[in-house]
């Protein structure tokens, strides 16, 4: 049944080099535990957009659009102008004959339906009726649900000598392919090679592959969801720690054994058809005229939003700049939630000022919380831990011993719930017991997660000059180094939500998945260190006497601030904080009253139930609608409602000495905000590849993720209820426009030295605009490095440079 012909060592260096880009092209999926966003066409950053479009109607049968109705139906309200249409037929390398006539024309008819090349397990279904594809991805799925998990199952699978040795094991003995009609398979299995490479090498041969592969093994790989997208966050963590792992190399490996044997099994059926496949891989991916199209309309549907922006930016507000000293400056995330919540915090009073940040607050630190021994690393997850950190404990040993031993028996009792020999008995013992508990969830009353009470510190060790250095690069980068005002809240965020098994993806992202009160309070409670500010002021920071920093976490799904005031080490007047509190109530109930008009079925006041109901699939929406970026003094958005789809970065260009904030903007926060405007993008437009599913079939499995039912493949990305409010998207698919004050040749100058950044603008997957000194969008970065004025036509080329 097997083919063991030898690879020789060219096309054997042509394969591993295949395979890992296909591993590569994959985009890694982290844990439940700590879900960050992720940009789910990362391996395709270096391509354009058009052609990943092309590859994934090819490999996946998804078309990377929406459908023409919702352009036509713009362009018919006026909400996208001949302007638009015509702005987005001026980018390079389309078809000539498209124009806008035949634009115009084109939006009668749909784009041809799209369907990805059959895999040899799709043609073998077609040629013998049974559901191989069903067969790979049940089997596949339950032997990584075993091997991937976390602490869920009661009896742990084998991990020795990794994921490929044990599946064979697991493979050999699994007796279900074989009832299922695919005799033979458990001693193909155990005549495989022992180490994955060879197998890929043994199962290239096989099926007549040579040694170009073409894009088959990104096929594959994205045939697998979840498994293939976790087993590439194994490899991706690894790399970041300077490491190395082969998981997601191995998955490939598992899958083509199983192309390998039914193959050699249907041969003769299916040659003629995977002959034309295989053919059809290694062709070039080309954009069609569809694909042209749809990049169009959808670059037209983004110009007009760019408008939309430019006017808001421009309209007239009631907020006029005082040189009064502000009462309190409040520090929030630039994630977009906080948009909406600054500009109600702001209306309270001319004495309170909001900043934009990110949520980390530049504390990349590896946290220990309050009895626990579980490392939390509260930082973007492109980097890695500087500090470390962990809740205090000294004078509480009696409680951290007292929680650890609670922590042990919910966990033993979970374990007694669930196992195979009590689980009968314990329902039928106490089931009434849980007749309260089922009245709370029903009515409401479930109890949410409160942060830890003890105040975090730094891990010993962490001296004064580091320390100073910390707040000193916090501060410039937040371009606050003056004008102080008496309070400043750092203001972390997080979300409060039941029986939601994505509640880390409504978390900070900049915080790996987390809340950001421990950064918060790191911070806060860093700068009010005397010593620390003695320091800074010799480096030109002068704090005065009476500012207090206050750490305080936003719960976006209620929108209440709690402020951990109890880790001031003096006193504070109660009228102030007082104060303080009402100005946060009162943005509060005003923040709720404008998002409850997004969310369906809801009211300002429902939201503060929503939290607490284990029935509630939308919550909160997250970032859906996210569309804009922009680093700028506060001035130039204050007062102007960019209705919770913007995320701003305070920056001043003229404090940044040698443009080092700048660089740091477009390298980190741009980047992570690009990441969590393409995950949204994707798991709207390919829920297949790239979304969740539906959050009412999910099953949550090895801790780690979920499938949609009993088994199966692995989900990533966001479920269908965070993009669709069950009658249309609430996340409108478009590229990020981000919006910098900031001279254009600084920022040519960084691209220029960083061009995995400026491939995400040069690619197409990201838009980039200057902000002039009057506040308003001025220049549009285009497609091959040039700059064109907005009110114009007027271009620069990428290479000018820095004027000396």
């Amino acid at each position: 049944m097997t083919n063991t012909t030898p690879v020789d060592t060219l096309h054997g260096e042509a394969l591993a080099k295949a395979a890992d880009q296909a591993v590569r092209a994959i985009p890694p999926a982290w844990p439940l535990t700590a879900t960050v966003a992720v940009n789910p066409f990362l391996g395709q950053v270096h391509e354009t957009f058009d052609k990943t479009a092309a590859l994934l109607a090819r490999i996946g049968g998804v078309r990377l659009a929406l459908p023409r109705k919702h352009f036509a139906e713009k362009i018919a309200e006026g909400e996208i102008t001949d302007e638009d249409i015509l702005a987005a037929l001026q980018s390079n390398g389309l078809d000539a004959s498209i124009d806008l006539v035949a634009l115009k024309e084109s939006l009668s008819d749909e784009a041809s339906e799209v369907r990805a090349l059959p895999t040899v397990a799709d043609i073998a279904s077609q040629a013998t009726g049974k559901d191989w594809p069903g067969l790979i991805s049940d089997r596949i799925g339950t032997f990584a649900a075993g091997f991937f998990d976390q602490g869920q199952a009661l009896w742990a699978a084998s991990r020795r000598n990794g994921l490929y040795t044990a599946w064979r094991a697991f493979a050999t003995h699994d007796l279900t392919p074989e009832i299922l009609g695919l005799r033979g398979f458990g001693i193909h299995v155990s005549d495989t090679p022992e180490t994955p490479q060879a197998a890929i090498e043994r199962a290239c041969v096989s099926l007549g592959l040579g040694a170009e592969p073409g894009t088959y093994f990104h096929q594959l790989l994205l045939t697998l969801g979840g498994w293939a997208q976790y087993a590439r966050h194994i490899q991706f963590k690894a790399e970041v720690e300077g490491g190395e792992d082969t998981t997601a190399l191995e998955l490939l490996a598992i899958r083509l054994i199983f192309e390998e044997a039914l193959y050699l099994r249907h041969k003769a059926d299916i040659e003629a058809e995977w002959r034309k496949v295989r053919n059809a891989h290694v062709e070039p991916v080309i954009a069609n005229r569809d694909i042209q199209i749809d990049s169009i309309l959808r670059f037209a549907a983004e110009h007009a939003a760019q408008r939309k922006l430019a006017s808001a930016l421009a309209a007239h507000t009631p907020v006029t700049e005082t040189d009064q000293r502000p009462m309190l400056q409040a520090a929030f995330c630039i994630d977009v939630r906080s948009e909406v919540f600054r500009r109600a915090l702001e209306s309270m009073d001319s004495s309170v000022r909001t900043l934009g940040f990110a949520g980390f607050f530049g504390l990349g630190t590896s946290h220990h919380g309050f009895a626990s021994d579980v490392a939390e690393h509260r930082l973007p997850v492109l980097l890695k831990p500087s500090v470390f950190s962990c809740s205090a404990v000294d004078d509480n040993k009696k409680a951290d011993q007292k929680a650890r031993f609670g922590a042990r028996a919910i966990r033993a009792w979970g374990r007694f719930k669930l196992a195979a020999v009590s689980s009968f008995a314990f329902v039928e013992a106490m089931g009434p017991v849980y007749a309260g508990k089922l009245l709370r969830d029903g009515l409401r009353l479930t109890k949410s997660n409160a942060p830890d009470k003890m105040k975090p510190r730094f891990a010993p060790g962490l001296d004064l000059e580091t320390r100073t250095a910390i707040a000193e690069k916090v501060l410039r980068a937040m371009s606050l180094t003056e004008g102080f005002a008496r309070f400043v809240l750092i203001c972390g965020h997080g979300a409060n939500v039941v029986n939601n098994p994505y509640a880390s993806a409504l978390h900070c992202g900049a915080c790996g998945g987390h809340a950001g009160d421990v950064n918060a309070r790191l911070l806060a409670d860093l700068i009010n260190d005397r010593a620390v500010r003695e320091a800074l002021s010799e480096k030109g920071i002068q704090i005065p006497a009476d500012t207090l920093f206050i750490a305080g976490l936003h719960d976006t799904t209620t929108d209440r601030v709690t402020l951990f005031d109890d880790d001031l080490d003096r006193d504070v007047a109660h009228k102030d904080l007082a104060q303080i509190r009402r100005w946060l109530a009162d943005a509060g109930r005003l923040t709720r009253a404008e998002r409850a008009q997004r969310l369906p079925q809801a009211t300002g006041k429902t939201l503060l139930a929503r939290a607490r109901d284990w029935s509630e699939t939308r919550p909160e929406l997250g970032l859906a609608g996210c569309r804009a970026f922009i680093a700028a003094p506060r001035s130039r958005t204050a007062g102007r409602s960019l209705e919770g789809q913007a995320f701003l970065h305070d920056y001043v260009w003229q404090k940044d000495e040698g443009f080092n904030i700048l660089e740091l903007i477009l390298t980190a926060p741009v980047v992570v905000a690009s990441w969590i405007s393409l995950q949204y993008f994707g798991s709207a437009m390919a829920p297949s590849l790239f979304g969740a599913g539906n959050k009412l079939l999910h099953n949550v499995v090895g801790g780690i993720g979920v499938v949609e039912g009993n088994g199966g493949n692995l989900r990533a990305g966001l479920p269908w209820q965070s993009v669709h409010d069950g009658e249309n998207l609430v996340h409108e698919p478009l590229r990020l426009t981000v919006a910098v004050e900031a001279p254009k040749e600084a920022i040519t100058d960084i691209l220029h030295r960083h061009p995995q950044v400026r491939a995400l603008f040069d690619k197409g997957w990201l838009a980039l605009i200057t902000i002039d000194d009057q506040g308003q969008l001025a220049w549009r970065y285009g497609n091959g490095g040039t700059w064109e004025k907005l009110d114009g036509g007027e271009r620069e080329p990428f290479s000018r440079k820095l004027a000396s």
